[in-house]
């Protein structure tokens, strides 16, 4: 059903008394416009409550020194930007610098979020009016021998002569130009049209709203992404540089078993060994060698993953061997509630939840009508020097008022979507936030007990060395075969080797503790909606 009531036309009115009325009227329904502006079907968007500890269940008490491995006190502050500063490590440093500038999903989740800023000033564009025009120009040459013309009007032709006799033709149009029996119609024209949908009900404020909480969803996951490739290069860093350990030990693992086979070699040439130490020397060397080999394939996959991460070629990338030396430092874990800003990923979700709640308010505007302003006017007349005069000039105004009566449940079924859809964002947000809570306390317990497991593995290596000594001494003497030496080698190899995994898994940990206390970002970083609706430059 459309209501137009500025084209409705009052009997018996004079031409003046009939332009007040529209006028008043016109006025009247801008006046109603702006004040249904102001009605928000929208719900009261809040934050939904979630289960929140005092503390975290896995930090030391009083933040002392737990096994060689502690927290940060307090008053350390919190976790910066640069956060890979904490390991001192220049080379780390410099390679971190690079994700941001040449990552390639930090490029991509850049992208999204100013395809995402765009939709704001899309959805922002419907606040004013829509503004066209279509100048034109025609010249028509109709028949000569009468009829209709090209622009539809009828034409007659009158007189005539032989011998180049004078001809005249009459017709309506624009403008006709005599000459042989034949008229040429000439019109211009430049409209201009104008249409403007007030924002009853806050249907566009809502749309705004929620573009807006969804480009500040993007900006988080730009940070959240940038961060998690951050952690992983750390990682790999770290990892790689266990692997350079791990080489290191066994390359001196298979010097110390090349001795002992020339050793053992020497021996049973002058009958002192038998054959079959030799051969058990020679397996031992062997089987070391293969075990180097392998650390080799895992080290260059290891590079592969860095080069990737920092935007180059593995084939390009090379890193010189560097073996792990790195101990975890004390990080400012602080307070569970902080936690709520300091992860990306959960200002992701909650800015979600708040567009889902904005949408609703899109969906429950449809329920109300809607008015269309229209305006049209312009210039039109039969020659370019009479185009630009008064009397070429026309306009009319209009507004049309709809309202759906029957949508067999279109807007209800909308409704209950978009309903359906918040509560989504709501489940989302607060499982987001207790897998926040379980990735700090997963990685506090993994650095406490593998702080104590490392100094149970040392232990473990000096009485592996002592073994050693004593079979080596035993095995000189003539008492012990040379497999009670093997034994005793296998078993300290095992327990170094050891000792360098937990090292190795040790510096993962803190590298993913500071990625689950969000790696020193804050959501008081993320651009505000009065921004993202303006043209002004922003970098996430």
């Amino acid at each position: 059903m459309k209501i137009n009531p500025a084209a409705k036309t009052v009997p018996r009115m004079n031409g003046r008394f009939q332009k007040e009325f529209s006028s008043a009227l016109l006025a009247l329904i801008v006046a109603a416009a702006m004040f249904l502006a102001g009605c928000n079907p929208r719900p009261k968007y809040n934050k939904p409550s979630v289960p929140i500890a005092p503390t975290f269940k896995e930090i030391p008490d009083k933040f002392k020194e737990v096994e060689g491995w502690k927290v940060a006190e307090p008053n350390d502050g919190i976790i910066r930007g640069k956060w890979w500063e904490m390991y001192s490590d220049a080379e780390l440093n410099s390679l971190e610098e690079q994700v941001n500038i040449s990552n390639q999903n930090v490029a991509l989740a850049v992208a999204t979020f100013r395809a995402a800023r765009a939709l704001v000033l899309e959805a922002r564009s419907q606040y004013f009016p829509t503004v066209s025009a279509s100048p034109s120009a025609t010249v028509a040459r109709p028949s000569a021998s009468g009829g209709r013309s090209a622009n539809g009007n009828t034409t007659t032709t009158t007189g005539g002569g032989t011998g180049g006799g004078t001809g005249g033709s009459t017709g309506t149009g624009s403008n006709a130009t005599t000459g042989g029996g034949n008229k040429i119609i000439t019109d211009f024209s430049l409209p201009v049209d104008a249409s403007w949908v007030p924002d009853l009900f806050s249907r566009v404020r809502n749309q705004v709203a929620a573009n807006a909480y969804s480009a500040q969803a993007s900006a988080a996951d730009v940070e959240n992404v940038r961060l998690t490739m951050q952690s992983e290069l750390a990682s790999d860093y770290f990892q790689l540089q266990g692997q350079d350990a791990q080489i290191e030990l066994l390359e001196s693992v298979v010097a110390a078993y090349q001795k002992a086979l020339e050793l053992t070699t020497v021996l049973f040439e002058t009958g002192i060994d038998s054959e079959e130490d030799v051969s058990q020397a020679r397996t031992q060397l062997e089987t070391a060698k293969a075990q180097l080999i392998d650390l080799g394939v895992q080290r260059a996959l290891l590079e592969h993953a860095i080069a990737v991460l920092t935007g180059q070629t593995p084939s390009s990338f090379s890193l010189q061997r560097k073996s792990l030396n790195a101990k975890p430092p004390a990080i400012p874990v602080g307070l569970p509630t902080q936690l709520l800003e300091r992860r990306p990923d959960i200002a992701a979700t909650e800015r979600r939840m708040a567009s889902a709640n904005a949408q609703i308010g899109v969906t429950k505007a449809a329920f109300y009508p809607s008015l269309n302003l229209s305006l049209s006017g312009g210039l039109q007349a039969s020659s370019i020097g009479s185009l630009f005069s008064l009397p070429s000039a026309f306009w009319s105004l209009g507004s049309t008022l709809t309202q759906v009566l029957f949508d067999g449940g279109l807007r209800r079924a909308q409704t209950e979507e978009s309903n359906a859809i918040y509560d989504e964002t709501v489940a989302t947000y607060r499982q987001t936030v207790l897998s926040a809570f379980q990735a700090v306390e997963d990685n506090l317990s993994s650095l406490r007990i593998q702080s104590q497991e490392l100094l149970q593995q040392q232990i473990a290596i000096k009485s592996a060395q002592r073994t050693l000594e004593l079979a080596n001494d035993r095995y000189k003497l003539g008492i012990d075969s040379y497999l009670n030496v093997i034994t005793a080698e296998t078993t300290l190899y095992t327990n170094q080797r050891t000792e360098v995994t937990i090292r190795t898994n040790e510096m993962v940990s803190s590298v993913q503790l500071v990625m689950a206390l969000g790696g020193g970002w804050d959501a008081s970083q993320l651009p505000a909606p009065r921004t993202l609706s303006t043209k002004t430059p922003i970098n996430p």
